[in-house]
């Protein structure tokens, strides 16, 4: 019998092969397929993942519950096990601020279950060296020991509930930001007949922008959808923190303008992608 058991809550791509890596540690994954769609059902399968069906099985059974979903949904989902009595541990590794983490954290505790703050830095950890867990809370050491010797390195943080978000944050401003930016740089130059020019320009004098700018695209287009709450919790953190938050919402801006791509078989170019924003942005 496996020693430890996590509900997984809920595997797309991320939460897929986060539990994935932990079946590798000989740690029970199990998740709830009760509404979930049909693509939800085969990632979890092509990960071995069982399937208890419902919600409050999950709980039932789970001695930790890691919840990876899109950010606006975070609230929701943590909710849903608190109604439950979930008396384990709780493990938020979504891309929220400090502050929602703090307030999940809240009403976790109050229905008498643990909390530990997450954040993942990294793509879907298939492999060691690529992807990080960081930790934060009372009760970080326990999860970073399930995940010991896995592809998805744990780091405990010392500190308290709101940091390991507060890390996620501040690095996804700047990996999700930047990409925004270049997008809607591209689509200037696309706009003013000058998109050559400035690509020989940057190939001149920051050489790694026109492969930069291109990747931005082919990598983000389709996921613009998940980023948009992301950049709202980021916004909301700069200004819990004093900060100006109008660089996130930018981005926000662009990603949701760009959130028709979800599930689209290929990704876009440049030149599509330029169309959508201005059309997007001057429906006239």
């Amino acid at each position: 019998m496996p020693q430890h058991t996590i509900g997984l809550l809920h595997p797309g791509e991320m939460g897929s092969a986060v539990g994935s890596a932990a079946k590798g540690a000989s740690i029970r994954v199990i998740w709830a397929s009760e509404d979930r769609s049909a693509a939800t059902r085969e990632r979890a399968a092509r990960s071995g993942l069982e399937d208890v069906v419902t919600l409050d099985r999950l709980v039932a059974e789970s001695d930790f519950i890691l919840s990876i979903c899109p950010p606006d949904a975070a609230g929701k989902v943590a909710h849903a096990v608190a109604a439950r009595g979930f008396a384990g541990i709780y493990v938020d590794a979504n891309a929220i601020s400090p502050a929602t983490s703090r307030g999940i954290a809240s009403e976790m505790e109050g229905a008498g279950a643990r909390f530990v703050d997450a954040g993942i830095i990294g793509p879907p950890p298939v492999k060691p060296g690529t992807t990080r867990l960081y930790l934060s809370g009372d009760g970080a050491a326990d999860i970073a020991k399930l995940f010991a010797d896995t592809p998805l390195e744990p780091v405990a943080m010392a500190a308290t509930i709101g940091a390991a978000s507060a890390l996620k944050m501040a690095y996804a401003a700047w990996t999700k930001g930047s990409a925004a930016l270049l997008i809607a740089v591209r689509a200037l130059a696309v706009a003013e007949g000058v998109e050559e020019d400035l690509i020989e320009e940057w190939r001149k004098s920051i050489p790694e922008l026109p492969s930069l700018s291109e990747r931005a695209v082919a990598n983000n287009a389709r996921k613009a959808w998940r980023f948009v709450g992301e950049m709202e919790e980021i916004a909301a953190t700069l200004h819990d923190a004093g900060l100006p938050d109008g660089f996130p919402l930018a981005s926000e801006e662009v990603y949701r303008m760009l959130a028709g791509y979800k599930d689209a078989p290929a990704a876009p170019s440049i030149a599509e992608v330029a169309s959508v924003l201005r059309n997007a942005a001057d429906p006239k």
